[in-house]
């Protein structure tokens, strides 16, 4: 494809996790064997996934004037991304995500936006001409709708391509207002929420996504967790993406690792369905190990684990 940078217009968080044996009752205090804290947030874990395995990324978001500014931008320098347009907002706190993980390596989130609210239409405005030179735009929905229905109409005037994770998917999601994307990339829930018709099996879930199709939006790709994914495009047949049995240990920001490996071999190759082979073995590598961002491997990591389960 011409042109390899890929722009992340969304949400930086500090995650919070807390590995516990269960869930505490309503009222009750227990204790907890392990607690860690590190860089996260959808937008910026996206990022770091597609930097790791080599990719060119520039990052558009807000922190706050907290003590975790620095260590976020410090992050996404170390990196190697592009924080040209990483801004801070006077008096308001950085995004923070509290994270409870079972034994199971099953996760429970909060997510409390801080400044990742204040990222506007404005501050993508200011990025536009170097937003210009990227193949691909990636969106999710930690920061205000108006700035992604912006970003969207960005992308299609000067026709770059965009891609949306819609998580957290809002009942206020405007369907009419993301249909110039390129991918729409909701798990089984999302597209339920977005589509309106339930989504209990694979078969919903391709009748669904079909239904977002015929709204304007090229091409669904659902996730299905340890089931693989499934690429619905506009014109042509559907196509399921096997999944990697690995034993978990820690799924949290296993999505996010999907769309950034996704977005990094697709503005490579242009292949769909190459990428999101990839993207499936790149988001279950990441759950063998603890932790969201550190749990991504590089591009030399991740060969040698495609070399043991295949490509």
């Amino acid at each position: 494809m011409a042109g390899q940078k890929i722009a992340v217009v969304g949400s930086n968080m500090v995650d919070l996790i807390t590995y516990t044996d269960r869930m505490p009752n309503p009222g009750e205090t227990i204790e907890a064997p392990r607690f860690e804290m590190g860089c996260g947030g959808k937008g910026a874990n996206q990022a770091i996934a597609a930097a790791r395995l080599g990719a060119q990324v520039m990052m558009v978001t807000k922190v706050g004037d907290d003590i975790f500014a620095d260590n976020t931008i410090r992050n996404f320098e170390t990196s190697g991304i592009d924080t040209r347009f990483v801004e801070r907002v006077p008096g308001t706190s950085s995004g923070v995500a509290p994270i409870f993980v079972d034994p199971t390596g099953e996760n429970s989130i909060l997510i409390i936006k801080g400044a990742n609210a204040k990222l506007s239409p404005a501050d993508v405005d200011r990025a536009e001409e170097a937003l210009k030179d990227c193949a691909l735009i990636v969106m999710q929905l930690e920061v205000p709708l108006e700035t992604v229905y912006h970003t969207v109409a960005l992308g299609a005037r000067h026709g770059i391509e965009t891609l949306l994770n819609p998580a957290p998917a809002p009942a206020e999601l405007d369907a009419s207002r993301i249909e110039a994307l390129t991918f729409l990339v909701p798990n089984q829930t999302e597209l339920a929420t977005i589509s309106g018709m339930p989504v209990e099996s694979e078969a919903d879930a391709e009748k669904a996504a079909r239904v977002l199709i015929d709204r304007g939006i090229r091409t669904v790709i659902v996730t299905l967790g340890g089931k693989g994914a499934l690429l619905v495009s506009a014109g042509a047949e559907i196509r399921r993406i096997g999944a990697v049995a690995v034993t978990p240990v820690d799924t949290t920001g296993a999505g996010d690792a999907f769309i950034g490996a996704f977005s990094r071999y697709y503005v490579e190759t242009g292949d769909m369905e190459a990428a999101l082979h990839k993207a499936v073995r790149y988001a279950a590598d990441s759950i063998t190990r603890p932790g969201t961002q550190k749990s991504y491997a590089t591009a030399a990591d991740f060969a040698a684990f495609l070399a043991k389960v295949g490509e």
